[in-house]
Parts: structure tokens; sequence; C-alpha cells
């Protein structure tokens, strides 16, 4: 009698101890070739350079009476040294913490007490050991506002309305929406993707715009792919995830309903934190004008949440879930950006809040491929896009 063979396991082998050596040995053998570089100073050639290089960003300043605070980093390939401050050409007395000497990568706190006055610019100028300049334009001095309890209700109040009320506002659309056909939900998915679209779109370019204030080794275009790629690869999985369990037309509505509320939400915590950092360096007046733009703008992002479900039967709760979903980052955004400065980290919200929305414009345009799949490019899909790119562009001129 015949035994039968065991069905193969599925199991992967575990790495033994000659794989991880075996592993080990060009991770080795490259250390080798560096030790040899740097031995030989860099294979006999001269690897100084003719003139100091040398790179200090500014990370952010905080005025308060009579007195300016810079925070320094140093970006370059080497320790700096500051040697002396210039003050609107004059030069000015300074104390550093913790010391003159900037160690690569690490930062430095420069306070000058100097008389400015609010509302006029200030022109500072930096000079290190070796007389390389670096300059920081104020363009409209004011005091730094400082995290307070009255600060974090304010921040709390610009998110709700920037992000909350009008986001709840576009969702109130929905009554009117059900009462519109199959050719109008095409539209509405379409201007959906259109809106989608031209958020991904400035989010990348908010990001690119923050990542070039980056020093050197925090490589920001680095930064701003790899959060646009990592978000959109995590999303992309879960809505795959989503659709192959099975469910109906109407439940993956839903979701995809909840993913775009998702990626406004991150894009709209990517504009929390610009606002809250704007206010809190006193570089953003946002009066009525500017806080009506922001609602004429994020209104429209209501209508892309409910778009997926104006043919299906959510709850108020659930809708009300939703455009909370979408807008009340918004007001976590502020707080962030009001307390912490930070360009590396401001950057990676607006790669992550990109990335969301490109993923989530995907998802709806597959939705109007299925919906379309016997035509030709629909009039309503086209006009849809068209008119979701418009009203974002168009609203912005009011927040821009």
């Amino acid at each position: 009698m015949s035994v039968p063979n065991p069905a193969p396991s599925d199991r992967r082998p575990r790495p033994d101890l000659k794989t991880w050596a075996l592993f080990a040995v060009p991770v080795l053998l490259l250390a080798a070739v560096i030790a040899a570089f740097l031995l030989t100073a860099g294979a006999g050639l001269n690897v100084e350079p003719a003139a100091p290089i040398e790179a200090l960003t500014f990370d952010r300043s905080v005025l308060r009476p009579g007195e300016i605070e810079l925070h320094l980093r140093n970006t370059g390939p080497r320790p700096l040294r500051l040697s002396s401050v210039i003050v609107n050409e004059a030069v000015w007395p300074f104390r550093a913490e913790p010391g003159e000497e900037i160690a690569r990568l690490a930062q430095a706190t420069v306070t000058l007490t100097y008389p400015w006055i609010a509302g006029e610019p200030v022109g500072i100028r930096i000079l290190t050991a070796n007389s390389v300049p670096f300059e920081i334009e104020i363009a409209a001095a004011a005091e730094t506002v400082l995290p307070s309890r009255a600060s974090w209700l304010s921040f709390t109040l610009i998110g709700l309305y920037v992000g909350v009320i009008p986001v709840l506002l576009g969702i109130c659309w929905y009554p009117a929406l059900r009462r519109m056909g199959p050719r109008t939900f095409v539209f509405l998915m379409a201007l959906t993707a259109g809106l989608l679209l031209f958020l991904g779109i400035d989010a990348v370019s908010e990001a690119l715009e923050v990542a070039a204030r980056l020093g050197g080794p925090f490589q920001g275009v680095g930064l701003v792919a790899t959060g646009v790629l990592a978000t959109y690869l995590l999303l992309d999985a879960i809505g795959r995830w989503q659709a192959s369990t099975g469910r109906g037309e109407a439940d993956q509505r839903l979701t995809l309903a909840m993913l775009i509320a998702v990626g406004i939400g991150l894009h709209n915590l990517g504009e929390g934190l610009a606002i809250g950092a704007a206010y809190r360096v006193g570089e953003a007046a946002l009066g009525t004008f500017l806080v009506i733009g922001f609602v004429l703008q994020n209104i429209t992002e209501g209508l892309g949440i409910i778009a997926p479900v104006v043919r299906d039967s959510p709850s108020i709760r659930r809708l009300v879930g939703l455009g909370l979903i979408g807008g009340a980052p918004a007001i976590v955004g502020a707080w962030i950006g009001g307390s912490v400065d930070s360009a590396p980290m401001a950057a990676l919200f607006l790669a992550i809040g990109a990335g969301a929305v490109f993923e989530v414009m995907v998802e709806v345009v597959r939705l109007i491929q299925r919906q379309t799949a016997k035509q030709a490019m629909p009039l309503n899909v086209f006009s849809g896009v068209l008119v979701g790119m418009l009203l974002l562009y168009v609203t912005g001129f009011l927040v821009k």
C-alpha cells in the first residue's frame, strides 16, 4: 500500500544563520570599500572644497515686544559657527543657544533685543565665521501668537468655519440631488473627479513649495513623493480589499463615499495646518472676505462626498458622519499648525493629502467607467470634470 505524499506546506522557510551570513557579505564588503576610500584620502584626490560649503535654514521666527527669536538649523555637510547678525543694515548684538557653534543638522536659537515696529519689514542677515551670509525677511512684523486656551479656541473656530461647516453645507444638497436622474448621477461623479484632481494637483504644488524651503539633507522632493505614493498605495489596497468582500453595489458606493471623505479630510488636515501656522506667526489676517472664500471653495467638497450615494438612502447620522470625516481634520490641522512648527511635517501632511485625493479620484473614475461602459466619452462626463475643476479654480481667487 503506497503512502500518499504529504501536501506541500504553504509556509515559507525562515531564514537561517547561513542566509543571514550571505546577506551580510555585501554589506561588509561595502564597508571595506568606504574605509579604503577614506584611508586613501579620496583615492588620492583633494576632496576638500576650495570654498567653505555651508547651509543654514530658518525653521521659524518668534516676535515678542522688543525681541526677535530665530530658530536655525545647520543643513550643511559640516559644523558652522555664527559670527555676526545684521538687522536692517546695522550690526546687532545677539545671543545664541546652546552656542554659536552649530553641528550638522543641529538647531540653535538666536535671540535679538530689537525694537521692531508692528507692520514694518525686518531684514536680517546672519554671517558665519567664514563670512557666508544667510538672509531672512520678515515682511510685516507682528507679535507671534503663542499657544494658549484662547488660541486653541480660535483655531477650533477657524477649523469649523473653513472645514466642517462648508462640507456639511455641501451635504445639504443631498435631498435636491436625489430628485435627479442617472445622467445627473454620472455628471456628479465626473464633477467629483474634477474636484479631486484639482485638489490633488494643488496639494502637490503646496507640498513642493514647502519642501523647497527644507535643507538638502531633508530631501524635500523625495519626502513629498514618498508621502503621495505611500498614501495612494495604502488606500488602493484598502479599496481592493473592500471590493473583494463581495458586498452589494450600494455598500460599495457607500464605501466610495467614505474614501472620498477620508481623502478630502486628509487634504483639509494640510489646509488647516497651513492656516494655523500662518496665524501663529502673524502672517495671515484671515478677515471676513477670506473666510467666505474658504467656505465657497470647500462647500463643493461636501457635494463630492455625497455624489456616490445620491441614489441610495443613507441615514442623516451617516451623512453627518461623512461630513465630519471630511471637514473636522481642518480643526486638528489648525491645532498642530498653531502649536508646532515643522516644515518637514507640513510637507509630508500635504503630500499625504494629495496621495489620498488622487487614489479616491481613481476610484471615482472606475465607478464612472462601470456606469458608462457601453458608451463613448459622454458629454456629461467631460463637462462634469471641467465644471469641477473650474469651481475650485474660480473660488481659489478668494483664498489664494
